[in-house]
């Protein structure tokens, strides 16, 4: 059958529409042309690199401009994670088990499609400084996109070679030049390349919420205190992030390096930068415990809990808040019910009376409180006093798991401020009504607070910022609502604990 003049007409029409839709989702930003994908609402662009591979002699150097590179670069596959502890199946501490690369500092964007101006989320995944990557499935960002925020999830290093310190090191670096906390250096390289680029995909410069989780809340907290991170985020959020953690000193760090290069077979301080180098990664991870910060004089001066206290902190709105079963970490920090109750003085243990049913009840009662809830109260109480802050308490426990769990585990409030339950496997076909209503709530608060830097939540549900006068959080439960003087007696007990 042949085809009229008006019929090949509409044919080459509908072609090229088609061939214009099927194009893939470009940004051009200062070191080339990336090519990402395009998933329902949302352009995506994975490891993008935002600085140098830290190999070879920039291992433990701060983070160096990435290369350019011509033509187009495809960024539709996730990069390998920062080198880590890692069992094929088995997510660890931080939930992933992939492939690792020391050659890991790249970062992912999840645009909404044909933004401009949008609000911009970056993300600090958690994992104790050791472990973690930015693709997990919790973290799937479609729906901020959904809902009109650009959001960027950085790789970071992590472990002994993301917060590391040597004799040799220190000798071989410039006065100025920072040390130890290579994996925050990288955070800010981070931030600093969104500040550059971020246009290129929708994103506003000058409207971005930085937050994290975990040790990414942690080192959110960090950043705040640190002044080479200042005018690179606008406001902040941190989900279980402590704030009372004490730091090493440059002094403590650098012996510490020592007895690792000792463990694993150099003259311990007497090793050369060049021996330290030739370490091959995966004996750096297989020694790697703890990690984190260190105050070295330079990037780090003090700790988060240090520049609240003296109102050093950047001067921004925040959200801070914790779980109600942080407790779940209990073990993983190696300390057991019995330890955790012998930690605590008689005056501590007496506010505790209505909690003291078993020493299970109370030693997770002391360590949700000390660990997490606490430092969170008392930091929305020292920023308030310089900028609006708002503090949560996030309880809500699926019914299926009810009277299995004592509560809301650590991390568990990530797929609901993500409103992520359908990415995670298995995780859509559990859900019920309510569980979905809990993330459109939680995630509307968070997206809300992007765009204005208050969190203006689904539904009307108040949430009013935080004042020591006022002691009021939102709970995240079921139902969720805004308490006063929640828990009053415990946290002042554990405040005056920490001020002895």
């Amino acid at each position: 059958m042949r085809l009229g003049f008006m019929g090949l007409l509409s044919a080459a029409v509908f072609w090229v529409a088609s061939t214009q839709a099927a194009e893939p989702p470009r940004a051009r930003i200062d070191t080339g042309v990336v090519v990402g994908l395009e998933s329902g609402p949302a352009a995506i662009y994975r490891a993008i690199p935002y600085a140098a591979p830290p190999v070879g002699p920039l291992r433990w150097k701060p983070p160096a401009v990435a290369p350019n590179w011509t033509g187009e670069r495809g960024a539709t596959t996730a990069g390998p994670a920062c080198p880590q502890k890692v069992t094929p199946g088995v997510p660890n501490l931080g939930g992933y088990f992939g492939p690792t690369s020391e050659d890991c500092l790249t970062l992912d964007v999840t645009a909404p499609r044909a933004a401009k101006g949008a609000p911009v989320m970056v993300w600090v995944y958690g994992g104790g400084n050791i472990a973690g990557a930015t693709n997990l499935p919790s973290y799937d960002a479609v729906n901020f996109a959904r809902d009109g925020v650009v959001l960027v999830a950085m790789n970071y290093r992590l472990g002994a070679l993301g917060f590391f310190a040597h004799p040799a090191l220190t000798a071989e670096a410039p006065a100025s030049q920072p040390l130890v906390s290579y994996g925050l250096m990288d955070q800010i390289a981070a931030l600093r390349w969104v500040k550059r680029n971020i246009a290129a995909f929708g994103g506003d410069p000058d409207n971005v919420t930085l937050f994290g989780e975990s040790a990414g809340g942690e080192d959110v907290l960090q950043l705040m205190a640190t002044p080479s991170a200042r005018g690179l985020f606008n406001r902040a959020i941190v989900q279980s992030g402590g704030g009372w953690f004490p730091l090493s000193d440059l002094s403590e760090a650098q012996t510490e390096g020592a007895s690792r290069a000792t463990k694993l077979g150099l003259p311990g301080a007497a090793a050369t930068a060049t021996q330290l180098r030739a370490l091959p990664a995966e004996a750096l991870v297989e020694d790697g415990e703890g990690a984190g910060p260190a105050i070295d004089g330079r990037l780090v001066q003090e700790s988060p809990r240090e520049a609240f206290a003296k109102g050093d902190e950047v001067r921004v709105p925040l959200i801070i808040g914790s779980n109600s079963n942080e407790a779940s970490l209990m073990r993983a920090v190696g300390l057991t019910p019995a330890a955790e109750i012998a930690r605590a003085s008689p005056a501590l243990k007496a506010a505790y009376a209505p909690d003291a049913a078993s020493d299970e009840g109370l030693a997770r009662a002391l360590f949700n409180d000390g660990f997490m809830g606490a430092p969170a109260r008392w930091i929305a109480g020292r920023a308030s006093a310089e900028a609006p802050a708002w503090l949560y308490y996030f309880s809500y426990v699926p019914e299926r798991q009810r009277g299995i769990r004592p509560g809301t585990n650590h991390a568990s409030e990530i797929p609901f401020v993500f409103d992520s339950l359908d990415a995670v496997p298995g995780r859509s076909l559990l859900a019920t009504a309510t569980e979905r209503a809990e993330a459109t709530l939680a995630h509307s608060c968070w997206v809300s607070f992007a765009r204005t830097g208050r969190p203006d939540c689904a539904g009307g549900q108040a949430w009013p910022a935080y004042t020591p006068d006022t002691d009021q959080l939102l709970e995240f439960g079921d139902p969720a609502g805004v308490r006063t003087h929640f828990r009053k007696a415990q946290l002042d007990a554990q405040e005056a604990a920490r001020d002895r």
